[in-house]
């Protein structure tokens, strides 16, 4: 379960951010969950649940969003969400490499005070 790390390591990044920022209390996080990082977003609010207890965001609110793949064709030139793991170009049915959303685990926002 490689989500307690991620969190581990998203959580103090917030810590960090927080801290720098002067402020004690981090009443919300939240974390852009692309479709194929390779992450389970319920695991990650079980994890945020355990590695933030003791901290300043411990109690704060976890909210996921889930990003969707996006493709570029180079075949047609045009942007794509794929339909499954084969990225089938809808337009010109050319197999996409090229991905340009959904891979990633991003801190997007905090509320602190």
């Amino acid at each position: 379960m490689h989500e307690v790390s991620l969190m581990q390591a998203a959580l103090a990044i917030a810590l960090d951010h927080a801290k720098a920022q002067g402020t004690h209390k981090i009443h919300a996080l939240e974390l852009h969950v692309g479709m194929q990082s390779g992450v389970v977003p319920e695991a990650l609010a079980f994890a945020f649940d355990i590695v933030s207890a003791g901290t300043a965001a411990q109690g704060a609110e976890l909210r996921l969003e889930t990003i969707p793949t996006r493709c570029y064709c180079p075949h047609c030139q045009h942007d794509f969400q794929p339909a499954d793991w084969v990225y089938e170009c809808p337009t010109c049915h050319g197999i996409s490499t090229d991905v340009r959303q959904g891979q990633d685990l991003e801190l997007a926002s905090l509320e602190v005070s």
